[in-house]
């Protein structure tokens, strides 16, 4: 495995653009970026030796009844040295240590076999997943202070 280190801490919203992006990962603006990070629940961000971002992962939601993972991503140049697996180490850490009973724990996933080991299960059929339409977002987004949309 190649050396590396954790900190419990948000990525830099450069960093988190950065990842997102090399990950192939919906982008975000800066705006949207700094907001999302600043009310992480918790989030984790894996540094190389040099003290480069190579990986993250965090926790929203309301702290209380609904918690949803994101953003777990680690850099295709770091993929397949179990990065990805001590990401969701971490978050799974603060969700046994935070989550109360009965509250509603989710994640959208393109790799679900890293879920799976964690004990997370497809919903569907019962549930599917939806969100809301990319067009009615872009049509209906708050204006930024700086005249932006967000």
């Amino acid at each position: 495995m190649t050396k590396s280190y954790v900190k419990i801490e948000s990525p830099k919203v450069d960093d988190y653009l950065r990842l997102r992006h090399v990950c192939g990962l919906r982008q975000r603006t800066r705006e949207a970026a700094e907001t999302g990070l600043m009310n992480s629940l918790y989030a984790v961000t894996l540094y190389n030796t040099e003290g480069c971002a190579i990986g993250m992962g965090r926790v929203v939601g309301d702290g209380g009844c609904n918690f949803e993972v994101v953003d777990i991503a680690v850099d295709p140049d770091y993929q397949g040295n179990g990065f990805g697996r001590l990401i969701v180490e971490h978050v799974m850490n603060y969700l046994e240590s935070n989550v109360p009973l009965q509250s509603y724990v989710s994640l959208v996933a393109n790799t679900p076999w890293l879920y799976e080991k964690f004990r997370f299960e497809p919903c569907a059929p019962k549930l599917t997943g939806m969100q809301l339409n990319q067009k009615f977002l872009a049509n209906h987004s708050k204006p930024t202070p700086e005249g932006g949309a967000v």
